[in-house]
């Protein structure tokens, strides 16, 4: 079966590159909340 570009349009599934991109951006947020709740409760000193 061969489908024209009208069909293709019309398929769901798979993972857009927006999708990825809105992933990554919202790991990165919760690492750095994350990383930013802990160096307040428990603040390490620079060793040099």
């Amino acid at each position: 079966m061969v489908l024209k570009n009208d069909d293709l349009t019309l398929i769901i599934g798979g993972s857009s590159a927006k999708n990825v991109g809105i992933g990554i951006i919202i790991a990165a947020i919760g690492s750095f909340i994350v990383g930013l709740i802990d160096g307040f409760l428990r603040p390490l000193k620079c060793n040099s």
